[in-house]
């Protein structure tokens, strides 16, 4: 008895978890280009460091294919910065496109994002977006992912 409970607590928290099909959304991810750290020095100012992004949309679905119709790149106040993909690019299932931010790149600041849209014919699962930063210069180890979120359309 303890075990179909067990298993079914587990199926209505996978349940949960599923996102529904789509046939697309513009979908927001925060990009770091840099981060502050430590303490603050004589001057009042925290240490900074520099981070590469590496963008990665994943088609998760095994079946279908979508199409990523624009990756626009913006800095912390808002401003836009440029566009990534300057014509509609395939996925096909389960492929993966990558977009790179340069470690030099600080344009963005520490609240850059992108917004993501794409789109399918058919209903697919929707993409799984993370960027993955890092740093590993000097000695030292900075590597960390976020993950994109829906925008509500309007």
């Amino acid at each position: 008895m303890l075990l179909t409970i067990l298993l079914m607590a587990n199926a209505a928290a996978f349940c949960q978890d599923a996102r529904p099909q789509s046939l697309g959304q513009e979908l927001y991810l925060p990009i770091y280009s840099n981060m502050l750290y430590g303490n603050l020095s004589r001057s009042g100012k925290p240490s900074r460091i520099l981070l590469s992004a590496m963008v990665s949309i994943r088609n998760t679905d095994p079946k279908n294919a979508m199409r990523l119709v624009s990756a626009r790149y913006f800095q912390s106040q808002g401003q836009f910065l440029r566009e990534y993909i300057t014509a509609p690019v395939e996925l096909p299932p389960l492929g993966t496109k990558d977009l790179f931010v340069e470690l030099h790149d600080d344009s963005g600041g520490a609240g850059a994002n992108f917004l993501i849209r794409w789109e399918a014919t058919d209903p697919v699962n929707p993409p799984l977006v993370e960027a993955l930063h890092a740093n590993l210069d000097s000695g030292k180890a900075v590597v960390f992912t976020t993950q994109a979120l829906p925008v509500p359309a309007r």
